[in-house]
């Protein structure tokens, strides 16, 4: 997909928090044998720290079981952090803590949070018309007149670009990019007020992604919304998002806003991913960084930065030092004892500059 395609995103609406991430931890057990004895844990995600400002894009990128669905899915409380605090500003502009409700008490904030998914298939239900998919939602939070549910169903369709004579059919007869749009219309139907895509794109064709992403950013300027995007297409993330966050190993190593990670990133690992695909443009093509190893298990992190065996710029501190997230600018934010003395190689769109591209990321 070009980049060009893609609608640049808007700047965010007053920049006051909706969503405070703090401390966050999610442990997983790992337990073995006929009575399931806990043997160890998973530190899925580790202490994760992070705000989202209303009308904003915030992207979570990082490879696989780095931790940004976890994240994502404990903000959400599909499942329930360990530890640490997710704050939420409702429309009645209290501060919850949504990482202490009980069931019962995070019924009504489910209408103000809202996920689209990854995979548009196995997310809508195969026996369900999509005027029962979208107007579900609807019919559980009070809206029992059928005749209204009808109308404000037929008019998310319209907000997704779909015509409501759709209205009666099942998941079947849709493509990819249009089943992504009735989860798109799903997730509205509420009139939310943070969305949580997880990689909301990665299992569409290329040619419908860019339809997508532009579609979001209207619905989020149309409407405000506040977005925490899951996806690991830096191509993608970089004219999505308004600020980035790279996860390893359960750990956030450097958030910044998008524009000066990908210009000057402050990380190794960040630079390493923004190396990690080919350019198109020769004139554009720099030496790939090479990862050496494996990703660290996060039931057994190594001692000092988790980086630090892959790392080509390690030295003692590393392997000894845990490093903590620090800004080293203004609104950029890395976790590196070596942050301030390594000049990184970033991207940009520029023929001219040949260190410089956009690129994409294996998550």
């Amino acid at each position: 997909m070009s980049t060009n395609d893609v609608v640049s995103a808007a700047a965010p609406g007053d920049g006051r928090p909706l969503l405070q991430v703090k401390n966050l931890r999610k442990i997983f057990p790992i337990r073995k044998g006929l009575l399931r004895r806990n043997v160890g844990q998973v530190r899925a995600v580790d202490g994760v720290s992070f705000n989202v400002q209303e009308g904003e894009a915030l992207s979570l990128v990082g490879e696989s079981g780095c931790g940004k669905t976890t994240t994502a899915r404990c903000v959400l409380r599909a499942i329930k952090p360990t530890s640490g605090e997710i704050l939420f500003r409702t429309d009645e502009d209290t501060i919850i803590d949504v990482s202490s409700l009980s069931k019962r008490e995070l019924r009504p904030l489910r209408s103000q949070m809202q996920m689209i998914f990854q995979d548009p298939v196995s997310s809508l239900n195969p026996r369900m018309t999509l005027f029962d998919i979208i107007g579900e939602p609807l019919l559980v939070n009070g809206m029992r007149e059928r005749q209204q549910r009808i109308e404000r169903v037929e008019e998310l369709l319209g907000l997704v670009g779909l015509p409501p004579e759709y209205l009666q059919r099942f998941p079947h007869a849709f493509s990819g990019g249009q089943r992504q749009r009735i989860g798109i219309a799903r997730a509205l139907a509420l009139n939310p007020r943070l969305v949580v895509a997880d990689e909301p794109v990665s299992a569409l064709d290329v040619s419908v992604q860019a339809q997508i992403l532009n579609l979001m950013l209207e619905l989020q300027e149309q409407f405000g919304l506040t977005y925490l995007f899951v996806a690991h297409d830096l191509s993608v993330v970089k004219h999505f998002s308004h600020r980035v966050a790279v996860m390893y190993v359960g750990q956030i190593v450097e958030m910044a806003p998008s524009e000066n990670l990908f210009n000057a990133p402050q990380h190794p690992y960040t630079e390493a991913l923004l190396s990690a695909v080919p350019k198109p443009d020769p004139r554009l093509r720099s030496q790939r960084v090479i990862l050496q190893g494996d990703v660290a298990d996060p039931a057994n992190p190594p001692s000092g930065c988790y980086f630090h065996p892959r790392c080509r710029y390690a030295v003692d501190v590393c392997r000894s030092e845990t490093p903590t997230l620090e800004e080293t600018e203004s609104g950029h934010f890395v976790s590196c004892h070596r942050a301030s003395e390594l000049v990184l190689e970033g991207v940009s769109g520029s023929a001219e500059d040949e260190s410089r591209s956009t690129h994409s990321a294996s998550a």
